[in-house]
């Protein structure tokens, strides 16, 4: 007995079976992910080193070449560069498309720790990053304020904003760029240094020894104990300037006498501005396969709660939304989706001129989509421009078997059969063809996950969800529909109006498509020769028409990347940015915000980056 007898005689059993697929289907989307596209980009590992005071050469010579050395001998790495700063040292690793993250990531660490004793004693330890398509900020606030600094706008960004934009399910962290970190920055004076024969080295060893608060013990009586603190640490200004940095008799040098100490931000050589404001920015970092527009849609609810409480003094705007763009692009795609079923339902009913047959294929497609979702949540997928782009080519594949079922089927009842007899035989003759035709559609999609390079991943998703959807469709076909077409077919004495009215127009449409068939079998030889035209027409299309990734696409922003020759100032590069964004918002007036980041971010003053939306 087939799986089709077998559901047109407990049609319970078919009826759950296509239940479970929408259900199972309900649940996964709504567990799945939203992006723009799908996560294509390489697996990309840096290494960070910092040696304070270093200049570019030693940079170069005593760290990051003998990390280079060490991290080349890592299989599967497609590019290795360097760069090599004052005080910094920067190693970024491409590896192949087919190279797990996490693995890179543990080969580089590997590497690392077995250079470590190679490495200077003073440095700070190496530190290694992953990077990927996630790695974006899709969201940013921006804080500004006309009466407080930029310390205290960072600790109120790290204590408020900051702590409730990581609450965010999906949040992987929250970065504030712009930041100020409150710091003591010790002032010394060369000539006053000189003249008590100390050094700068002298003065970091007295502040090592004396900022230090150590475990004291504790007091012990017959009944109580009593724990010791030692308050050593340095709390203020006025204990850094009373500092005792030497001592010999009774001649003591405190650091007053030879500098000053004075409250300043950790990092003096970057900024961040917004329309020529100085600003700190919280970017929120998605974790991957995380929901990027409900992400944004917590943030803003954030934001408005965060408001009640905001100081007036403390302007919280939005400084970009990618979700904007995707939202955008998803919502067009779902539409289409909508206007493709609502094509397929007019096209089906036009031709079968009922609604009883038009009803049966109907409803083998929104079974087969909704537990394509169930597929791509097990695959890891989200939901993209892609996947939304295989749901859509799949609303008219899925719907076909169903059609040729249920047609073979009423074929049988025409001809005088009973409904039931008709969901046997019918059937049983068209299930293999159902099944060679599923094979055929996963033969022809499938493959595409095989293909390597940026396409190839870009597509994966693609192919596997239109392949599983048609898999989904043909066992709906051979299931739910015998079933359903014994409940819903019956042979009518007479037709409907539209049946009689539209009639005559297929029936001379027959005729044509006879006549024209007798004529080509007559001279079908030209065929091949047809055949072969239209392949040397494509080969030539192919060439003659551009190719590229991804279509463009306008998102109404700009994006400036400067680095300045070595040894240039931060102050130099804030000069220069500061022009350019003049320049901007008085050039172009459909700007909304320019915002600037000096330092790149990474403590390099040599960088700078515009943003124009």
């Amino acid at each position: 007995m087939s799986l089709s007898s077998t559901c047109i005689k407990r049609p319970v059993l078919a009826t759950v079976l296509n239940l479970i697929l929408v259900i199972v289907g309900s649940i996964g989307l709504l567990y799945l992910g939203v992006r723009d596209y799908p996560s294509v980009d390489p697996p990309v590992i840096s290494v960070s080193t910092s040696f304070v005071g270093a200049n570019a050469d030693v940079i170069e010579t005593q760290i990051t070449e003998p990390l280079e050395s060490a991290i080349n001998g890592i299989q599967g790495i497609r590019s290795l560069s360097s760069t090599s700063r004052d005080g910094q040292s920067r190693i970024t690793i491409e590896f192949e498309l087919s190279v797990d993250l996490e693995t890179a990531a543990n080969d580089v660490r590997d590497k690392v720790s077995g250079t470590l004793r190679r490495l200077p004693q003073d440095i700070d330890p190496p530190t290694v990053y992953k990077a990927d398509a996630d790695a974006q900020p899709i969201f940013a606030v921006s804080l500004r304020s006309g009466q407080r600094s930029l310390i205290d706008l960072s600790g109120y960004a790290e204590r408020y904003y900051k702590e409730r934009l990581q609450t965010i399910p999906g949040v992987s962290s929250v970065d504030i760029w712009g930041e100020k970190r409150y710091s003591v920055r010790l002032r010394m004076d060369p000539a006053l240094l000189a003249a008590h024969r100390l050094t700068p080295m002298d003065v970091q060893s007295a502040v090592e020894k004396e900022n230090i608060e150590l475990p004291s013990g504790r007091v012990e009586g017959d009944n109580t104990e009593l724990t010791i603190r030692t308050l050593g640490r340095l709390m203020s200004i006025e204990d850094f300037n009373n500092l005792v940095i030497s001592r010999e008799g009774s001649k003591i040098v405190r650091f007053k006498d030879i500098g000053v100490a004075e409250v300043d931000a950790e990092n003096t050589r970057s900024i961040a501005k917004r329309n020529g404001l100085p600003m700190v920015m919280c970017a929120l970092i998605p974790q991957p396969g995380a929901n990027y527009i409900d992400i944004a849609d917590r943030a803003y609810l954030v934001m408005q709660d965060l408001e009640k409480d905001l100081p007036e003094d403390i302007d919280a705007t939005i400084a970009f939304d990618n979700t904007v763009f995707i939202r955008s692009s998803i919502n067009e795609v779902e539409d289409t989706i909508f206007e493709a079923f609502l094509l397929v339902v007019l096209i089906i009913f036009l031709f079968l001129r009922s609604w009883r047959t038009t009803l049966i294929p109907v409803l083998a497609i929104p079974v087969s989509l909704i537990a394509s979702f169930f597929i791509m949540y097990v695959a890891g997928f989200t939901i993209n421009i892609l996947t939304l782009l295989a749901v859509v080519l799949a609303i008219g594949l899925v719907v076909d078997d169903a059609i040729v079922v249920m047609e073979n089927i009423f074929t049988k009842i025409e001809q005088g059969m009973s409904p039931l007899q008709a969901g046997f035989k019918g059937s049983n003759e068209i299930f293999f063809a159902v099944i060679a035709t599923t094979v055929v559609l996963v033969a022809v999609f499938f493959p595409i996950v095989f293909l390597e390079g940026t396409t190839g991943r870009l597509f994966r998703e693609f192919s596997v969800v239109i392949a599983g959807a048609v898999v989904v469709s043909s066992f709906v076909a051979l299931t739910f529909t015998p079933m359903i077409s014994t409940k819903l077919l019956t042979r009518n004495a007479t037709q409907n109006w539209f049946y009689r009215k539209t009639e005559p127009f297929f029936e001379g449409m027959n005729r044509v498509y006879r006549r024209w068939l007798q004529r080509f079998l007559k001279v079908r030889y030209w065929s091949i020769i047809i055949l072969g035209a239209s392949g040397v027409a494509i080969y030539f299309l192919w060439l003659l028409i551009p190719s590229e990734m991804a279509p463009l696409e306008d998102r109404s922003n700009i994006r400036l990347n400067s680095v300045a020759p070595e040894g240039a100032t931060y102050e130099y590069m804030a000069r220069y940015a500061d022009e350019i964004s003049n320049f901007v918002e008085q050039t172009v007036p459909e700007q909304e915000k320019v915002i600037e980041f000096i330092g790149g971010g990474t403590n390099e003053p040599g960088k700078f980056t515009i943003m124009v939306g």
